[in-house]
């Protein structure tokens, strides 16, 4: 579906074919227009001879190696095999080298995974962005037998990855595909603020009654707009704790890389005065800070949630004052303010008064934009 999505955006097919066919898999490759649920889309075959013979990692590489590929394809390509071998691996606790990849890897997902890889160089993406993945629901069956979905190995994938199930009761995300963007993908969460200039759908196998069987694809060059990025909100509500505490607490959640984090004064159950502790985290660090407020408060529970945090593009320029160098903030759409760390430290240094480094640094800053 991925390979065939970026066909259908505008990839130069007859170079994509002629590069997978280096591969020597001895596939039969071909794009078929197709639609599902009535929107068209484009369907990649790979017509390959079923066989029982497996494949490891090691040989899989060396495929890759050998192949007439760009030096970018062929290190990403390896690296979404790398990291399927790995999950494997821990899946049925042999060592990487010792996986045999069944389903993963026989022809067809060589020649998916590369495509992807491939498709992704030829049309110049320079960073992909992925939307959470729809794992579908019931039971796939594999050489290993009837399993639930999703299947151990995409399981593994897609830890700490936004998933979620909706649609008909199949798989939706193999492990190959999981692989491939978990792989990647620089982030996953809302469409990033761009200029769209080409959109392509990847057909899959079957025709849903009720939603089209379709991956799509949006290429486009950055807007310069608001910047719109996925993040986590923690919370509690905490009335049994000193001050003291809580300061240091979000000491040590600032240090560790919370994006923010602030304290409301709130009332609470039997009239209790109390703090809501409010932490925004990106999701990737969600479950350790998380778990720093449970080491240092009080509290029994946390609310955890998704939210949409827009910023503006921003830049640093600086600025010379009589007292030294500040830098200056500055937003795409011209708002700038002075660093305050810089500020506070050149008055410490100079037993300045604060207020006059910042009015200082303003000064510096329109008088040097003129």
């Amino acid at each position: 579906m991925l390979v065939g999505a970026f066909a259908d955006a505008g990839v130069d097919r007859p170079s994509l074919l002629s590069a997978l066919d280096s591969l020597g898999t001895g596939a039969a490759l071909r794009f078929e227009q197709v639609k599902r649920c009535g929107i068209g889309a484009t369907k990649f075959h790979v017509d390959v001879v079923e066989t029982r013979s497996h494949r490891h990692l090691p040989g899989i590489l060396k495929m890759i190696a050998a192949a007439t590929l760009p030096d970018r394809v062929k290190q990403n390509a390896s690296a979404v095999f790398q990291r399927l071998g790995e999950a494997e691996a821990g899946v049925h606790q042999v060592p990487i080298e010792k996986v045999h990849f069944h389903e993963v890897g026989a022809a067809d997902s060589i020649i998916d995974i590369v495509g992807a890889c491939l498709a992704m160089d030829l049309l110049g993406v320079d960073t992909l962005v992925c939307s959470p993945l729809n794992l579908g629901s019931g039971t796939v069956k594999t050489e290993h037998g009837l399993l639930p979905v999703p299947a151990p190995a995409t399981s593994a994938l897609v830890r700490e990855t936004p998933v979620y199930s909706r649609g008909p009761a199949v798989e939706l995300t193999t492990p190959t595909g999981a692989a491939v963007v978990t792989t990647l993908a620089a982030n996953f969460g809302s469409m990033p603020a761009m200029r769209i200039s080409a959109s392509g759908y990847g057909a899959g196998s079957h025709d849903f009654p009720d939603q089209p069987n379709v991956l799509r694809v949006l290429l486009g060059e950055g807007s310069g707009a608001e910047e719109s990025t996925t993040i986590s909100v923690i919370e509690a509500n905490i009335d049994d704790l000193s001050p003291q505490i809580l300061g240091y607490t979000m000491e040590r959640l600032l240090e560790s890389g919370a994006l923010d984090v602030t304290m409301q004064p709130i009332e609470m159950k039997k009239s209790r005065p109390g703090t809501l502790l409010r932490v925004l985290a990106k999701p990737e660090d969600r479950d350790r800070l998380a778990g720093i407020i449970f080491a240092e408060t009080s509290t029994l529970g946390l609310r955890i949630y998704t939210a949409e945090r827009r910023v503006q593009s921003r830049r640093w320029v600086n600025v010379s004052t009589p007292h030294g160098d500040i830098r200056m903030k500055v937003s795409g759409e011209g708002a700038y303010a002075p660093e305050y760390e810089d500020c506070r430290q050149l008055a410490i240094d100079t037993g300045t008064p604060l207020k006059q480094i910042i009015a200082e640094a303003n000064f510096a800053y329109l008088k040097n934009s003129k």
